[in-house]
């Protein structure tokens, strides 16, 4: 599983001791949890629980044995109610994100509406991306993609999933020497986001 995926079937008890009653409501409903980037226990996921406000999110651990559905990023290409802006993006970028020959999909807000069909997007939200880079992109081309997705009708946050986790392209796209590459491990500067070398140093 990665970052991004959402995943069903946890259930209200397997939440915290604490978990307030939003999370426990998102669960008795049904409603997916998201895969985030941290170390969980032996046999569990760490995931993330989504409310309905923006403040409502609950970092907690799955059990892999309660996962009934999984739904990746790449999974959701939908255009969903073309007067979102964000929806709209989403269809103007995806020839474009196509042609590029990697994987890739929404995440966040988008993603979440998509695969549940619960409207939490609003004429203000951003689009998230994610585009599975195994290998190196160079800045000269993540300078073109970033100028590429300007155009669209909303802002559009994408990460670079690299081996070793994700850089915001609007980073590497950037003049910074060092960018902040996010994985399951923490945050860290480097200056290669898909070098090895540099995580363990």
């Amino acid at each position: 599983m990665n970052a991004h995926d959402l995943l069903w079937g946890m259930a209200p008890d397997q939440l915290p001791a604490d978990a307030p009653a939003w999370a426990q409501q998102v669960l008795l409903a049904g409603q997916p949890v998201v895969v985030r980037r941290a170390v969980a226990g032996a046999g569990r996921v760490a995931v993330g629980v989504r409310g309905s406000q923006r403040g409502e999110r609950l970092a907690a651990e799955m059990p892999v044995a309660s996962i009934k559905r999984r739904c990746s990023p790449e999974q959701l290409r939908g255009e969903g109610r073309a007067e979102l802006a964000a929806l709209q993006a989403l269809h103007a970028v995806t020839p474009f994100m196509d042609s590029l020959g990697l994987s890739w999909g929404p995440t966040g807000g988008v993603g979440y509406q998509l695969a549940t069909g619960i409207a939490v997007l609003h004429h203000g939200s951003d689009l998230d991306l994610v585009l599975r880079t195994p290998a190196a992109l160079t800045r000269v081309d993540a300078k073109a993609l970033y100028q590429a997705l300007c155009a669209a009708p909303c802002r559009i946050d994408l990460q670079l999933e690299t081996p070793y986790g994700a850089v915001a392209l609007a980073e590497w796209s950037g003049a910074s020497k060092r960018v902040l590459l996010k994985s399951r491990h923490g945050a860290c500067l480097v200056s290669d986001p898909w070098s090895a070398l540099e995580l363990s140093a």
